[in-house]
């Protein structure tokens, strides 16, 4: 059994005492290789003196490690999506190593190891004669050399350029002249050897020399470490090593590429050119130094002869158990991994260059814990299993999501229909791109998100001091003017339409919201500027999917959403609404764990107050709540008590999406081409339709969202931002009807004609409107034209004459007069008439004449 954290100091052979280790080691040493070096041709003081010029100081550090990232289950237990190494190495505890594989190693590799100061000078000098004379390459070295050789071999290895075309040569060069045991090169390489072991024996204990070799060594390809080799190899830990693998393993660690036991067509050839150490020879080299193990072991005691006969008898049977690297290992979850590796190799965070990052993930040793929830993870996968096929026509149609918690902007979820795979393929059910990312994160171009982009007009219509409640004619228009950073810009908007037809309404914000009306939005539009609309939605963090700000092109149909963003972007902005105005920059990394197990500083993340204000915040997620609520989003409510807001996206007929949020959780699904622009419309896959499977997606991931996270009543709208407006209505009456109709819908108001009404006003001629004064804006005012049928009875028939009587509602346009019998007398005058003088009427209106 390995001693318990003896150390060296008092042991160099047993002559070197507490004082003066290294000097009198040193001394030893050269003392006893003087005549070696004599015969390489230095002598006298050269020689004495070369092996005290050698550098004595070596710094272990860190052997490359594999970094993991990892996810906490709902128990709270910690789980492993994905490693990512350059050599396949789990360093373990002294403790976690079973103490008959450090009596392999040591009955086997250096018997004397817990006795000697890190050299064994008898072995060694005789091994160096031997090198000199050419009848030996064998190293000699104890344990604390191996371990000197491999630091030396690890440091090489981690100062090779990995983007180099000779990088494998180079690597094994490394090998090469660390190993080197012939000639002066040799030599001078076994003295830095020892030196460096003398130096590492009096800065670490033996117990954490034995240790260190066995986390560093190689055993075979890859495998790097005990505990690598254990799970490779026999799919079992250190911890739990049988005497036959432990023999095993301790033979393999002497000559890894010869003895590994991965390679059942043989790991070299003899001088015929043959395979030898094949499968089916049994792994007869490496059987031949277990046996030479075993007998090592016997023979010091450490195990019995029953020990020694069934494991010496037993077969070599390897159960491998070969480690898969990356993300592909993640399963359902590899799209969230792998949105994290982007961070990781993209953040100055973890390095100052692309191969600096590169390096520190596959040799860093990084501890990565994420933000991944499972209790909303699992149940949106599955239904994204269940709805989206991977693969739905061979014409890239796609789906993801992703959930962001309210308030911290941790990334809960991210989902994809596709199969994770970095390869290059021909199959479109598999790809690496993160359709949730952009193309920093996820090496996605983004979507066209369509109308959830509406957002942006609503939250500056409310910055601006307009109402939801505000009534404004929603109607399509040929020729409707928008600002675009203060230039009025044409829009057609009867060409772009309205999502299912029609030509739009008169109406209030709250209604164009609820329904998603294109045609409403844009009269909003054009009370506001484009460039403030999009300087919104640049302050609530939203980028383009390739970087660029979105202000940087600005058009009237931005309104609808044509920019290319990522589902992340547009999810984290709905948050910020229900957050209450406060932006969170989105992250996925909640803990980063250095191999010395310190924390290690996180890519740069923050939250910012009052992005929006909360009156803002609190009315714009008033009218939201109507599209979850009987709207356009219905579909995706689960309906489970959580007060919800949202949006739905369609841009042309080619891309979807849905965004729904709680108080607590906003979740994100885009569905639709992520490459082309085929039709998706009238298309079914199973039992949905694919441009309405965004809603049974949202809602699945914001169902699990609110079991898990819950949610509160939004706060009451703004009561000013709430409120009811009154405008002017222009008065038109006597104007032509084109004219009044012109002068009414530049106001905004919609118009209709009634029917004609009696003037004496020429036909065409408003002689009526309703309303008058003021109304709600885009109220529909109806205006009524003249008939021009319109006549008064004259004023003066009073006291005239019959027949000038007569002549006069003639002349006014009377046709049907009745003059009666009292008239008939020659000096009779009017003295009444029915309607009575002064009366407005129709022409056609008979008029009763009486005298006196």
């Amino acid at each position: 059994m390995p001693q318990k954290n003896r150390t060296v100091r008092g042991v160099l052979g047993g002559l070197v005492g507490l004082v003066g280790l290294s000097a009198v080691a040193g001394l030893l040493v050269a003392a006893s290789v003087t005549p070696v070096l004599t015969m390489t041709g230095l002598a006298g003081t050269q020689a004495l003196t070369l092996f005290d010029q050698l550098p004595e100081n070596l710094n272990p550090g860190t052997p490359m490690e594999q970094s993991t990232i990892y996810a906490t289950d709902p128990d709270g237990k910690t789980v492993e999506l994905a490693s990512f190494y350059e050599q396949n190495r789990v360093p373990v505890t002294y403790e976690q190593v079973s103490p008959v594989l450090y009596d392999a190693i040591l009955s086997s590799e250096d018997k004397s190891f817990y006795s000697h100061g890190g050299v064994n000078l008898g072995a060694t000098v005789k091994a160096l004669i031997d090198n000199v004379r050419g009848t030996s390459s064998r190293g000699a070295s104890t344990i604390s050399q191996q371990y000197v050789k491999n630091v030396l071999i690890q440091e090489c290895e981690q100062d090779v350029d990995r983007a180099s075309e000779t990088y494998a040569d180079d690597l094994r060069k490394c090998f090469e002249d660390a190993t080197n045991a012939s000639g002066n090169e040799g030599i001078e390489r076994k003295l830095q050897e020892m030196r460096y072991a003398i130096q590492v024996e009096k800065d670490f204990s033996k117990n954490d020399i034995l240790l260190g070799y066995l986390n560093i060594a190689n055993f075979g390809g890859t495998v790097y470490g005990i505990e690598a080799a254990s799970r490779y190899y026999f799919n079992t830990t250190a911890a739990k090593l049988t005497v036959a693998q432990a023999a095993t393993l301790a033979g393999i660690v002497q000559n890894p590429n010869t003895y590994r036991i991965d390679m059942p067509q043989g790991t070299t050839t003899n001088q015929d050119g043959e395979a030898v150490n094949t499968a089916e020879s049994g792994y007869s080299l490496t059987k031949d130094r277990r046996h030479y193990v075993l007998g090592r072991m016997l023979a010091d005691g450490k195990i019995t002869q029953a020990q020694y006969d069934e494991a010496d008898a037993s077969e070599i049977t390897p159960t491998l158990n070969p480690p898969t690297q990356g993300c592909a290992k993640a399963g359902v979850n590899a799209y969230f991994c792998q949105y994290v590796r982007s961070i990781v190799l993209d953040d100055e965070a973890f390095g100052k260059t692309p191969q600096e990052r590169a390096d520190l993930l596959r040799r860093g040793g990084l501890k990565i814990y994420t933000s991944l929830d499972y209790r909303i993870q699992n149940p949106a996968t599955q239904a994204m299993s269940d709805i989206v096929p991977a693969n739905y026509d061979n014409d890239y149609f796609g789906a993801a999501g992703v959930s962001i918690e309210v308030g911290t902007g941790r990334i809960l979820s991210i989902t994809q229909n596709t199969q994770f795979d970095e390869t290059t393929t021909d199959d479109l059910a598999k790809t690496s791109l993160v359709f949730a990312g952009d193309q920093k994160h996820g090496n996605s171009g983004g979507f066209q998100v369509g109308s959830v982009y509406k957002l942006f007009t609503l939250i500056d219509w409310l910055e601006k001091g307009h109402s939801v409640n505000e009534v404004l004619n929603g109607r399509v228009q040929t020729n409707l003017k928008i600002p675009v950073c203060e230039s009025p810009q044409t829009a057609n908007t009867k060409e772009i339409g309205n999502f299912g037809g029609g030509g739009g309404y008169t109406a209030s914000v709250m209604d164009f919201t609820r329904q998603s009306l294109n045609s409403g939005y844009f009269a909003m539009a054009s009370k506001l500027d484009i460039c403030e609309i999009n300087k919104v939605a640049d302050r609530m963090g939203v980028t383009l999917a390739n970087g660029k700000k979105v202000t940087e092109e600005n058009v009237p149909y931005d309104v609808l959403g044509p920019k290319n963003i990522s589902p992340i972007a547009m999810a984290n902005a709905y948050a910020t609404v229900a957050s209450g105005g406060k932006y969170c920059t989105p992250r996925a990394i909640d803990r980063v764990v250095g191999p010395d197990g310190k924390d290690r500083e996180l890519p740069a993340a923050s939250c910012t107050d009052g992005v929006i204000s909360p009156e803002v915040a609190a009315t714009a997620a008033y009218a939201l709540r109507g599209v979850m609520d009987g709207g356009t989003g219905r579909d995706a409510n689960p309906y489970d008590g959580t007060p919800l807001i949202g949006k739905t996206g369609t841009h042309d007929r080619w891309s979807t999406m849905m965004i729904e949020s709680s108080t607590k959780v906003a979740t994100a699904v885009w569905a639709g081409r992520w490459k082309g622009q085929s039709d998706i419309y009238q298309k079914w896959a199973g039992n949905y339709q694919l441009n309405g499977m965004r809603y049974p997606l949202a809602k699945a991931a914001q169902a699990a969202a609110n079991a898990a996270y819950g949610g509160d009543d939004f706060p009451r709208p703004d009561d000013k931002l709430t409120r009811r407006v009154l405008v002017d209505v222009p008065n038109v009456v006597g104007m032509t009807m084109e004219e009044a109709e012109s002068t009414l819908k530049s106001k905004g108001f919609g118009v209709a004609v009634g029917a004609a009404v009696d003037s004496d006003k020429p036909a065409n001629i408003v002689v009526a409107q309703d309303p008058q004064g003021q109304t709600a804006g885009g109220t529909t005012i109806t205006i009524s034209p003249s008939n021009g049928q319109g006549t008064t009875v004259p004023a003066g028939l009073v006291g005239m004459s019959r027949s000038d009587a007569s002549a006069a509602l003639t002349a006014a346009g009377f046709t049907s007069i009745a003059i009666d019998n009292s008239c008939n007398p020659p000096t009779a005058v009017v003295s009444a008439t029915d309607p009575t003088p002064g009366t407005a009427t129709s022409k056609s209106t008979a008029v009763t004449v009486t005298c006196k």
